[in-house]
């Protein structure tokens, strides 16, 4: 691998699905994995494949489906995980196993309850084991922040002797500071044995909000890997956010010297497909992908700005995928010119995909002036992020009024049967929502409702998000509409499809 050159690790779709409310079924993992390959990541961690059948699932048909990066897979140092990662990961033409010990004396106490000696053993006996699968191996010493420098300088030498290829250091608990973990770095390149010969790796949490500060001291002293995830999603505050590393690097490429193989227009694609996927949606002053990262409101800055983009940006919306001008869209706009918005906007779509889009947009246009580019993304996410559905919305009709007892009068189609029912409420969304629940002999509650304007003006889209508890466990479904009472019944109907494709993971650990 070139000196100046750093790997993208994307763990989204594992250590960024684990956070809470970000679960995701097959199809949701699949269409991510695919964006994914078209933003250039080289490495995709699709799952932890013992968690769960769905989970081994959803890695093995990333393995089988998606081309481009490496397809990886977590492992504990265990014979089981590593065998089953192998099943799930083989069919890929770039397979990888990611195994992990924790390296800590804390962990080794109270968690493991092993000695160092005994770590040591399992770790390099797993990694020749998983050496017997695939060449590409790595190796991750959980806690690797707090642990004893000496002995994980050992470690990492006796599994790089094993046959690793990478070796990761991860903050797991996201406790060190720049300066900390840069000197750690610059102590295991001059301690391991081997380390010339392979690739150290950065895997940052964000507790104390210096996921990314960390990750770029760690690439300082001679990171040339960082796993990282879309929006920085990952469990507690969060990992290194993969859009922040990128345009880091990028934008201080003088300074830093170095590359990614990321194409960095997808990066707001991504972002966007995220958020409608999980139903949460980003800050509005998030870096790179927020709402604000390109909104100059001070007259200063505007001024300033219309001389010259020097003054007050950085870079360019276009260089992350943002649209910098507003191009009408309407009931009479053509195909080549609609093809001509979707390549503008970064989307990649079939041809049937394309027809279906088009088909929705001109139906939208004859219900609104002007199609924004918030519109179409929103048409684009509802069509790429949902899989298989078993309850389609047919018809609503509702009645309301200032004197009048809400009644709603919804028909479904429920695994190809059409259904019908009536049902009265506190108000419109209530009414619909009770009529769903009696279709679906839904018997769990609604947890969160909340209703965002996707553009401005009277004849907005409505994107309503809802979250239901079923079971124990909590799902989320967004939908939209420019009537607001249809845009919530999706988003119920959306959440309702998630529980019955999405299955329960078991965390046996919960990894680096």
């Amino acid at each position: 691998m070139p000196a100046d050159f750093v790997k993208i690790f994307d763990t989204t779709l594992r250590d960024g699905e684990q956070s809470p409310g970000y679960s995701m079924d097959i199809n949701e993992k699949l269409t991510m994995a695919h964006q994914l390959a078209r933003l250039g990541v080289d490495v995709i961690e699709a799952g932890f494949p013992i968690a769960s059948p769905g989970d081994f699932e959803s890695v093995r048909r990333i393995a089988s489906e998606v081309e481009g990066p490496s397809i990886c897979g977590l492992a504990r140092a265990q014979t089981a995980d590593i065998e089953r990662c192998w099943e799930a990961v083989k069919p890929s033409r770039k397979p990888r196993i990611h195994v992990f010990i924790a390296t800590s004396d804390i962990h080794l106490k109270y968690k493991l309850r092993k000695d160092r000696e005994q770590v040591l053993k399992d770790a390099v006996q797993a990694i020749r084991l998983a050496k017997s699968f695939t060449e590409d191996v790595e190796f991750s010493a959980e806690d690797a922040t707090r642990s004893d420098p000496t002995y994980l300088a050992e470690i990492l030498s006796a599994v790089v002797e094993a046959g690793a290829m990478t070796l990761n250091i991860p903050d797991t608990v996201g406790y060190t500071i720049p300066s900390e973990y840069s000197k750690l770095i610059r102590y295991l390149k001059e301690h391991v044995q081997g380390a010339d010969h392979v690739v150290l790796s950065a895997h940052c949490h964000n507790d104390l909000g210096l996921a990314v500060a960390n990750s770029l001291a760690g690439i300082e002293s001679g990171i040339r890997q960082v796993e990282c995830t879309i929006n920085g999603i990952g469990e507690r505050a969060g990992n290194a956010s993969l859009e922040e590393i990128v345009m880091a690097l990028k934008v201080r490429q003088e300074k830093l010297g170095l590359t990614t193989r990321i194409q960095t227009e997808q990066l707001y694609p991504s972002s966007r497909l995220l958020a409608h996927i999980t139903g949460i949606g980003v800050q509005p002053n998030k870096a790179i992908v927020g709402a604000n990262a390109f909104a100059h409101e001070s007259g200063i800055h505007q001024d300033g700005l219309l001389k010259s983009e020097l003054t007050y940006s950085i870079m360019t919306p276009d260089q992350v995928g943002v649209t910098a001008h507003q191009y009408v869209l309407g009931k009479h706009s053509g195909r080549h010119a609609f093809r001509e918005k979707l390549k503008a906007l970064n989307y990649q779509l079939t041809d049937a995909q394309f027809e279906e889009v088009f088909k929705k947009m001109k139906e939208l246009a004859d219900k609104k002036k002007r199609v924004f580019d918030e519109d179409i993304e929103m048409i684009v996410m509802d069509l790429l992020g949902h899989g298989p559905e078993r309850y389609i919305l047919e018809d609503l009709k509702i009645q309301s009024g200032t004197r009048l007892t809400p009644k709603a009068v919804v028909t479904l189609k429920i695994n190809g049967k059409k259904v019908r029912t009536e049902s009265k409420g506190d108000g419109p969304v209530d009414a619909a929502f009770s009529a769903i629940k009696k279709l679906t002999k839904f018997k769990g509650n609604l947890q969160k409702f909340s209703i965002n304007a996707i553009t401005g003006g009277t004849d907005a889209q409505g994107e309503v998000t809802v979250a239901l508890e079923y079971d124990g466990r909590t799902v989320r479904g967004v939908g939209s509409h420019t009537d607001i009472v249809v845009a919530s019944v999706k988003a119920f109907l959306a959440a309702l499809n998630r529980t019955e494709s999405t299955t329960d993971r078991v965390h046996p650990q919960k990894g680096v």
